[in-house]
């Protein structure tokens, strides 16, 4: 019984100075009455996972509206003062009376189910400070790898130059013809198809450097790549993506608030990472 003891207390031992220990996480759920997502909250982003779990905790989300919602960018939701809106009232300016600092970081992005914090806007809140209960979950589109590695701040003033330049007007003239027939993709792959032409024009590099793990989702699975570095990402969908999809293509108003309410109900439930990978498939990127 004495060695049974010592091995019990040993393996313990082990356990914890390898890191073997079971760790739990909390498992947020959003339910709709288009279905349920299931997100996980960063560790890395400790100021808005405790936060998100205190307000969820306290019911403060229960029968709020998805009170705005863009096909293939994003659905916001968390607006307190859309629990009693009348129909047609215009919502997003309404919190819990503070802000959560920004907490950017690289390997967080917004590719498709990201759970994002919303804030106003860089002129009224040059920090970049978020909302204390506003978030979005992003549906976004994908991209090609060319297009995602542009940079899109740098291309646009480097085709201004460009076009001011009378040898070039025959480019121009074709974005417009484009533009004017509102052919969308054509415009869009014809400014990208400018791309070496504008470089070796300006001898300029349009390029950004990225992750291959960023590439990889925003070619696959897809998102709002220009959102990042602006916008503090803290956890991700990992079940429900279709929900997403299905809250985004509601009618709207002119205010892109669905014209049917569209209410959540948040909870929140601590369980083992183990038990959450074996759930949702989801797997963390420490396991990796």
């Amino acid at each position: 019984m004495k060695k049974r003891q010592l091995l019990i207390a040993a393996c313990f031992v082990f356990a914890v100075l390898t890191g073997c220990a079971q760790k739990k996480d909390h498992v947020v759920t959003i339910k709709t009455k288009f279905g349920d997502m299931v997100a996980i909250l960063y560790d890395e982003t400790p100021k808005h996972k405790e936060n998100f779990i205190k307000l969820a905790r306290e019911h403060y989300f229960d029968s709020l509206l998805f009170h705005r919602i863009i096909e293939g960018f994003m659905i916001q939701g968390g607006d307190p003062e859309s629990k009693k809106a009348k129909a047609g009232q215009r919502l997003g300016n309404g919190g819990p009376g503070y802000t959560i600092d920004a907490e950017f970081n690289p390997k967080f992005f917004h590719e498709k189910g990201a759970l994002s914090a919303a804030r106003l806007g860089d002129q009224m809140n040059p920090a970049k400070a978020s909302s204390g209960s506003q978030f979005y979950i992003v549906q976004g589109k994908k991209y090609d790898e060319m297009e995602l590695r542009i940079d899109q701040q740098k291309f646009g003033m480097a085709l201004q130059q460009f076009f001011q330049k009378p040898e070039n007007r025959v480019y121009y003239d074709s974005i417009a013809k484009l533009y004017q027939a509102g052919d969308q993709k054509a415009y869009e792959a014809y400014i990208v198809s400018l791309k070496p032409v504008v470089e070796t024009q300006l001898g300029i590099k349009l390029e950004k450097d990225l992750s291959p793990e960023l590439v990889k989702a925003y070619t696959t699975v897809g998102g709002t790549p220009m959102l990042d570095g602006a916008y503090t990402v803290f956890g991700k969908v990992i079940k429900g993506l279709d929900v997403v999809d299905k809250i985004a293509a509601q009618p709207k108003d002119g205010a892109d608030r669905p014209t049917e309410d569209i209410r959540m109900t948040v909870t929140v439930e601590e369980m083992s990472k183990a038990k959450i990978k074996k759930l949702y498939g989801y797997t963390y990127p420490d396991e990796k």
